[in-house]
Parts: structure tokens; sequence; C-alpha cells
């Protein structure tokens, strides 16, 4: 309904989604300019930063578009809607996703894919079929980990109401930190998004890998191909979670 609604009107439409679509390569712009006036970030060249700005990009992006109206389940409880979902025979959890679908994030997903896929032309690597299944579990199992970030961030939003900038700021904000190379982040830092709030099995793990880099961890070499293992476990734990806080709903304001 809500993308035959928007269709209906293509030109607004078009125009919305080319504004979008630039705001977001602005990101890659900056990165850029960067490089104009420095060779390397971290030590990783142009077309490495690149590749780990489009394999972040394209999953953030993918889980957004289907994930993203998730943020508004403090307002839905703020303002009562919430019950409304609750009489409908339909799961809870893709009322709020279907809720309001915005075709229009699909220009994060288009540019973040231009540029990866500019990033994989311009690399100097040796291509084998693992190399390039990595690519495709970077962008699957990412999409899945940001997804269960979106689902447990919900989840919180039963509690604190008004929490949607602190899930913000491990969706968006994480999917700009994956963008950089992990070299120019304090290891405390790397350390967090591997072991407390995992992102880094989105791109940074499994790319050191197929970049041929060091782990700034020194992790086991096993770790790489964990992301499918840690996004089923991320999925299973914000699916907790978001049963969790359902439960805890007792109407508008609880």
């Amino acid at each position: 309904m809500w993308v035959r609604s928007t269709l209906a009107y293509r030109t607004s439409f078009a125009i919305v989604a080319a504004v979008s679509f630039v705001t977001t390569f602005l990101d890659f712009a900056a990165i850029m300019i960067m490089f104009a006036h420095v060779d390397a970030l971290g030590g990783f060249s142009l077309p490495e930063v690149a590749f780990l700005y489009g394999t972040s990009s394209v999953a953030f992006g993918l889980s957004d578009l289907l994930l993203g109206n998730l943020e508004r389940v403090g307002a839905r409880v703020r303002d009562g809607t919430m019950d409304v979902l609750l009489l409908r025979p339909v799961p809870v959890l893709s009322q709020i996703a279907a809720d309001r679908f915005a075709l229009r994030r699909l220009s994060r997903v288009t540019q973040g894919g231009l540029v990866l896929g500019w990033a994989l032309l311009r690399l100097e690597l040796d291509w084998t079929p693992l190399k390039a299944l990595m690519v495709v579990m970077m962008v699957v199992c990412g999409a899945a980990i940001f997804g269960s970030v979106f689902v447990a961030g919900a989840a919180f939003q039963f509690f604190a109401q008004d929490a949607a900038e602190v899930q913000s700021a491990f969706t968006y904000g994480g999917t700009t930190l994956l963008q950089y190379p992990p070299t120019i982040f304090a290891k405390d830092l790397v350390r967090g998004v591997t072991f407390v709030v995992p992102l880094a099995f989105v791109n940074w793990l499994p790319a050191l890998r197929v970049l041929g880099r060091d782990d700034p961890l020194a992790l086991p070499g096993w770790v790489d191909f964990a992301a499918p293992a840690v996004a089923l476990l991320c999925c299973a734990l914000s699916g907790l979670a978001w049963r969790a806080g359902l439960r805890a709903y007792r109407s508008t304001g609880s």
C-alpha cells in the first residue's frame, strides 16, 4: 500500500530519491576529500576504504529499508497507537516494519552498491571463490546484524519510551564507524564493537581477511568467518528482547 502510494506521485518520488542519493553520497565525498590530501588513511588506500564504505552502506541500507521504521516504537507507546497493532491478527513487528514503508531508502542501497562496485574494480587482489563469497556474506550477515540492532533498540523503547536517538547511535552511528578502517580507532573501541555490540562482524573482520590485512586485536583467524554465527545469535537475542518488551507493554505511557 505504501509503495503504491509513493509511486502514485512519480515525480515527487524521483526528486526525494535523488536528494536522498546525493545526501548519502556526501559521506563518501568527505572521504574522497580526505584522500585528496593523504595517500592512505590508517594504512588503507582509497579503494580499500571504499570497500569498507560500500559493504557497510549496503548492509545497513537493506536493514534500514526493511526495519528502519522500528525507530517509531517509542512514539507509538506514547500516543497509544501500539494498542491498535495488538488488535490485529498479524505480528506486531511486521506491522511496524511495513508501516510508512519508505521506498526512498533504496537510494542508500544504490549509492553504497555503486561505491562497492567501484572499489571491487579498483582493488588489486587475487580473487578466489572464498573471497567473493565473503563479500556476499558481509552484505547479508551485516544486514542481519544491523537488523537485530534495530529490533533490540525498538524493544528498549518499550521501557525507555523516548530512546530513538540511543538506537540511532548504534545503527546510523555504527554504519558510519564501519566505513573507516579499524586501525584509526583506539583498541578499546574496536574491542567494544567486536565483543559488546558485534558490529565489527558486519565488515571489519571479514574485510581484513579479503584485503589481506592484519587484525589490530590479533584474534584467531577463524573469527573472520564467524559472521553467520554472530548474525544468528544476534537475531535470536534481539527476538527474545522484542518479546520481553512487548510483554512488558501495558498500554499508553507504560
